[in-house]
């Protein structure tokens, strides 16, 4: 059995590093192991294109199966890896065959958190693969009742999506705003406004006493006991990461696979990256986080590779993450949360963007909102300010006449 690199997880992170192992020079066996029946193929555009597309909806796959066979990667599909016998340094899929590993990449991704008193519910949806978003996208339209349970990005793209196909929508979310997780208040109540304006009810600070369904209607029942009847109920409160193989084969688990910025785990012929591993940014003091971000995950999976290889390379970006929501978009570079001093620059048009300071006057992170690309470059160039430590004057991050590219060469 002639071992190799073998790549668990055939999402963004795993099929870029599978390819990447390629273009970096390695000549020996490559095999990426996916746990569905479908080629690697990118997740961004499940709650968003793939509902709202005119067209019958298709996957927007990261490799062909032609790129892979040219590339001479390996690509096993629908059957997914049991075991990892760190020992022996082989995996074990579900058909019972093995397959040995020189080095090994965990990239298996997040799974969204079940919400636990529903039960079995054949009117209660989750949304992680391509299948979960054609069932949903199957009751989504003119005049059918949709209940999300979560005011996430999840939750909401979906909201935005639904409307924009005629279904009515609410939104239960249990916490005293939207986007509780990562969005600064000013920002969320911009947005709430604006599903609330598109037709959606969003219901913050509820909790859920019971679900029940009859096989036509889902019936939520609320604290107080009042209900919301709909035809399609979906959770989206969050996403855990994928961690069961790596605690089965006894790999440090912390918020994720532990790994050092070099995307190694507690085993130095196994490494984690994408979703599933959490990681020091040296940028915030070394701060332990995990990021559920297509940009993260890509970017990783490029570096993984090369590390994996031999190199020696630390992982430095800083996170990023956007979303679209109706004709507007929110674009975040950094860590909110480590913001002391909030900064806002007006750019017109009903876009903006919130500069987080932190106290030595760092700028830690900014946060923007606006239609289509308004903000894109600004926090773009407010990232490279983020990387390079900078500590911009309050005066001139708030005032739109001052450049951040000139600040940026300050």
């Amino acid at each position: 059995m002639q071992a190799g690199m073998v790549v668990i997880g055939a999402g963004e992170c795993g099929g870029r590093a599978a390819l990447a192992l390629r273009e970096n020079g390695y000549g020996g066996v490559v095999t990426l192991i996916g746990e569905e029946p479908h080629l690697p193929y990118d997740r961004p555009p499940l709650s968003k294109a793939t509902m709202t597309s005119d067209e019958a909806p298709v996957m927007t796959a990261i490799a062909a199966q032609v790129s892979l066979a040219e590339q001479g990667i390996a690509f096993v599909s629908g059957n997914p890896v049991m075991d990892i016998d760190r020992a022996a340094k082989i995996v074990r899929l579900r058909d019972g065959r093995h397959i040995a590993y020189d080095k090994l990449l965990l990239a298996t991704g997040a799974i969204p958190r079940r919400l636990p008193l529903a039960g079995p519910n054949s009117r209660l949806a989750y949304l992680r693969t391509f299948d979960d978003a054609l069932a949903i996208r199957a009751h989504l339209r003119e005049g059918r009742r949709i209940a999300i349970i979560g005011a996430g990005f999840i939750g909401l793209e979906l909201a935005a999506s639904a409307r924009k196909l005629g279904a009515r929508v609410t939104v239960l979310e249990a916490q005293p705003r939207i986007l509780m997780r990562g969005v600064p208040a000013e920002i969320a109540a911009v947005v709430h406004a604006l599903h609330a304006s598109q037709g959606a009810e969003i219901l913050c600070g509820e909790t859920i006493a019971a679900i029940k369904e009859d096989g036509r209607t889902i019936r939520i029942e609320r604290s107080g006991g009042r209900l919301i009847e709909a035809d399609l109920g979906i959770v989206g409160i969050g996403a855990a990461p994928a961690t069961a193989l790596g605690e089965r084969a006894g790999l440090a688990i912390d918020n994720g696979v532990a790994v050092d910025d070099r995307l190694r785990s507690s085993d130095p012929n196994i490494f984690a990256a994408g979703d599933c591993c959490s990681f020091p940014l040296s940028v915030y003091g070394r701060r332990r986080v995990r990021l559920e971000a297509w940009r993260n995950a890509q970017e990783q999976g490029a570096l993984v590779a090369k590390n994996m290889l031999g190199a020696d390379l630390a992982y430095v970006a800083i996170p990023w993450f956007w979303s679209d929501q109706y004709d507007m978009s929110l674009h975040i570079a950094g860590l909110c949360d480590e913001g002391r001093t909030i900064v806002r620059r007006e750019l017109g048009d009903h876009a903006f963007i919130l500069f987080h300071l932190a106290d030595d006057g760092r700028l830690v992170a900014a946060s923007g909102l606006g239609p289509g690309a308004a903000v894109a470059k600004d926090i773009r160039l407010a990232e490279m300010l983020i990387a390079k430590g900078a500590r911009p004057h309050l005066s001139d991050l708030a005032s739109p006449s001052v450049k951040l590219k000139k600040l940026l060469a300050a």
